[in-house]
């Protein structure tokens, strides 16, 4: 496995599913990691990670959890935005809503995923540039999907990823003079709680989190990061080119825009 002895990592969103996996996998590389989440106190990680309780929809929460991170690690390289919303309440006065038409879709799912995902990468990114920008080094991970470039599920959820995509996409074009990094990475199906508690997918060639955590340490150690910046990247293909596999020690097929 890579190595990040010495690095600084943040991970929102990691209380649970692909965030969790990443700090797991990032903490595993010997990093520094912060995770946060509304629920982290809860979540199964390695003892080492420092969890801070945090709900990136509030602003003065996650300027705490920075400056938190600047007195007691003075340093950030790598800042991976897995917080998200828009998932929950699936299910409402008996109705599945999240395939209905634009115009049938509860508006809170629009404020959930733009907010508690968007919104939240955003913020998270404006701080952690903030340290990374003088030091001239660092790279923002931002979790996205193919919805951003495919019809998937429900308009709001390809808007959501479409936005994620063109933050990762200009501010890369910023950050670059800096010599900082931000990329988007699409994981493939992961092995997360909610999908092993459905019991309905075929997991023939499904990824487990930390394994998106993998392709984060990969990138951070790699000296040519700044190849990928702006680009929406995917794990099983960054784990082909790095040579890393999966915990299991399996190889996932790497998705195409054809699969989905």
């Amino acid at each position: 496995m890579t190595r990040l002895d010495g690095q600084v990592a943040l991970v929102t969103g990691a209380s649970r599913g692909v965030g969790r996996g990443i700090a797991a996998a990032l903490a595993a590389a010997g990093a520094r990691v912060y995770a946060t989440g509304r629920s982290v106190e809860g979540a199964e990680l390695p003892a080492e990670v420092v969890r801070v309780t945090c709900d990136h929809t509030d602003d003065a929460a996650v300027e705490r959890l920075f400056a938190r991170i600047r007195d007691e690690a003075g340093r950030l390289d790598v800042l991976a935005n897995s917080a998200w919303g828009g998932y929950e309440r699936m299910v409402e006065g008996g109705r599945f809503t999240w395939p209905l038409p634009f115009w049938e879709q509860p508006r809170w799912r629009w404020d959930a995923m733009m907010t508690a995902g968007v919104r939240a990468a955003f913020v998270a990114s404006q701080l952690a540039a903030a340290m990374m920008v003088p030091a001239r080094r660092g790279l923002i991970a931002s979790v996205s999907f193919w919805a951003a470039q495919k019809y998937l599920g429900n308009v709001l959820y390809g808007v959501s990823k479409a936005a994620t995509d063109k933050l990762t996409a200009d501010a890369a074009h910023e950050l670059r003079p800096h010599g900082v990094a931000a990329v988007s990475l699409y994981p493939g199906l992961v092995r997360t709680e909610a999908v092993l508690a459905a019991g309905v997918f075929d997991l023939s060639n499904s990824e487990s989190p930390e394994f998106v955590g993998r392709a984060v340490a990969a990138l951070a150690t790699d000296p040519e990061v700044l190849r990928w910046s702006g680009q929406a990247l995917v794990v099983a293909d960054l784990a082909e080119r790095y040579g890393f596999a999966d915990v299991d020690g399996r190889q996932p097929r790497a998705l195409t825009l054809a699969d989905i």
